[in-house]
């Protein structure tokens, strides 16, 4: 029998969306949880990312659209995800659970205080062209948070990469300011709270910072006691059961007893260049937008103990481009709209386009992955002309004559020449190759029509383009001196692969059989929605669902809430 130092009902491991939610859950049930985390920060990669859930038939798309309906959400997933011996991580019955329990758990937090929005009218399921896609939008997120509400805890909390009073989908529209006096207005306003917060003492922040803002304050009234600095080195097992963990406290090894269970969330292994190489080879983790403490570490621990690693393969994959300041960036560049607005195109290595650049930044990461098997693509190439740069930033950058930072070039980043074929030199690919790519291309637009990947046929093709351009969002000529090029590489936001769960979130053994008194949740898990991303905040809406689901089944409560 195990001596403990300590004992509460409910041990978390690691301080992701997920953890917060199973921890208010248990506070709710009358219970004692403790919040482990081994870094300074709280919040994981939730606090880096959008901090958007995928929660469809939720409480802001039934106001606004009646005929949503969990038959429909079941529907679109079934399309999606199907089932696999490859992806044991997905089933009918968690897909149904999810469904059924994720909009409970997005009423139960906002009963606790943590104040959230539809995160967009229109932010399609990512393949909202299959039966049950909705076409405008299941996505929510928190409203905008002052980090100065959590008093001593504030420096806790990681700044997040938009740090400004503003919503997710007033900060998406910013790229179109020049084409819209409604958008000006909507930044103008924004810049007052800008202002008015700074005059006021306010230390404003949104997306995945503000969730984890709010779920932080919102646990810490209820009771929970949150450590950081706190690395859990051993999941603590007797006669088969999870009872407890080791951990470190002031710097000495410390041992907690979990009376009712021990979830673990402690995400991924994307900072592990050895599992990479392992299980996901071509990757790197220096492309990765995790933090650093995402080192696999519990995948390893719950590999020990008796728990069946599954889906490993999977990342949830997120394009960038390695501009100056790459290896230095809190966030690193996005290349999802790059590639995907009007004007733009993405070749490999031998000048030949291979995909539909808008879409799923899973499928995106997935396909160049998969090229690269045939033909040299990672890197590939983002080829446009000076009319995309007329009207879209570079990695946030503005380009073209007095405006292209002096870095882009001095570095080597920006490859820019008068024609397609001094372009294709400079990328070293067959100028009549590149240069037959990027007429197809201009005859598709001329058509109406991307006639190899219909682009643009889906709406959250549309979503990633340009709404002010016409017929088509997406669809734009690349014919305009001087022609560019900049990489894109497959990084990502996470991986998404890990332990098998049933639907109330235990941990399964290699006979199929839960392990008592072991749950998980998030990307320490082999993902609910399979090798498929369905649509923005899949990974944020399962961690804090499947989290909630584990502390209701730990406490009792499975019927009551």
């Amino acid at each position: 029998m195990a001596e403990w130092d300590e004992s509460f009902d409910w041990v978390v491991v690691g301080s992701g969306a997920g953890s917060m939610s199973s921890a208010l859950m248990m506070r709710k049930a009358g219970k004692t949880a403790v919040i482990l985390e081994k870094t300074k920060l709280v919040g994981g990669t939730t606090a880096k990312s959008g901090g958007v859930m995928w929660i469809p038939n939720n409480r802001f798309i039934r106001a606004a659209e009646p005929d949503e309906s969990a038959e429909k959400a079941i529907t679109y997933l079934d399309a999606v995800c199907g089932d696999s011996p490859d992806t044991p991580g997905t089933s009918p019955e968690k897909r149904r659970a999810y469904v059924a329990e994720a909009p409970k758990m997005l009423d139960f937090i906002i009963g606790e205080g943590v104040e959230m929005e539809r995160a967009a009218t229109f932010w399609p399921d990512y393949y909202d062209d299959l039966p049950g896609g909705c076409k405008t939008s299941r996505c929510v997120t928190a409203r905008y948070f002052d980090l100065k509400e959590l008093g001593a805890w504030e420096k806790r909390v990681p700044p997040g990469f938009a740090p400004f009073p503003a919503r997710l989908e007033d900060g998406m529209k910013k790229d179109f300011m020049k084409k819209s006096v409604a958008i000006k207005l909507a930044f103008a306003r924004i810049a007052a709270r800008v202002v008015f917060g700074k005059l006021t003492g306010k230390n404003y922040t949104m997306a995945g910072a503000a969730l984890q803002g709010r779920m932080l304050k919102a646990a810490l009234g209820a009771g929970v006691d949150i450590r950081p600095e706190s690395p859990v080195s051993q999941l603590v097992v007797e006669d088969g059961k999870a009872v407890g963990v080791e951990t470190v406290k002031g710097g000495k090894p410390w041992r907690i007893a979990a009376r009712l269970g021990v979830l673990v969330n402690a995400g991924g292994f994307a900072q592990n260049q050895a599992m990479r190489d392992r299980y996901q080879p071509g990757t790197r983790a220096e492309w990765s937008n995790a933090p650093a403490g995402d080192t696999g570490d519990m995948h390893v621990e719950l590999e020990r103990i008796g728990g069946v690693l599954a889906q490993m393969d999977q990342m949830v994959g997120y394009q960038t481009t390695r501009a100056p300041g790459f290896g230095t960036d809190y966030v690193k560049p996005a290349g999802q709209s790059l590639g995907a607005r009007p004007g733009a195109i993405v070749v490999d290595q031998s000048g030949v386009r291979y995909m539909n650049e808008g879409g799923s930044y899973e499928l995106f990461c997935e396909t160049m992955l998969k090229r690269n098997r045939e033909v040299p693509a990672v890197p590939s190439w983002v080829i446009f002309s000076q009319r995309y740069a007329d009207d879209y930033p570079v990695a946030g950058r503005m380009i073209g004559p007095g405006k292209t930072p002096r870095a882009y070039e001095a570095e080597g980043y920006l490859k820019q020449a008068d024609t397609i074929e001094g372009l294709a030199a400079l990328i070293n690919v067959d100028p009549a190759v590149l240069r037959a790519t990027v007429d197809r291309w201009n005859g598709f637009v001329d058509k109406g029509m991307d006639e190899d990947f219909r682009r643009g046929a889906r709406e959250y093709d549309k979503f990633l383009g340009d709404p002010f351009n016409a017929p088509n969002p997406t669809l734009g000529r690349i014919d305009k001196a001087p022609f560019y090029a900049v990489d894109i590489i497959p990084g990502d936001v996470g991986t998404y692969g890990g332990v098998i769960i049933d639907a109330k979130a235990r941990v399964l053994d290699r006979a199929g059989e839960p392990i008592p008194g072991l749950y998980a949740c998030g990307v320490t898990t082999a993902s609910i929605m399979g090798g498929v991303y369905p649509g923005a905040g899949a990974s944020v809406g399962p961690s804090m669902t499947f989290g909630w689901i584990a502390a209701k089944h730990a406490a009792g409560l499975d019927n009551q809430y």
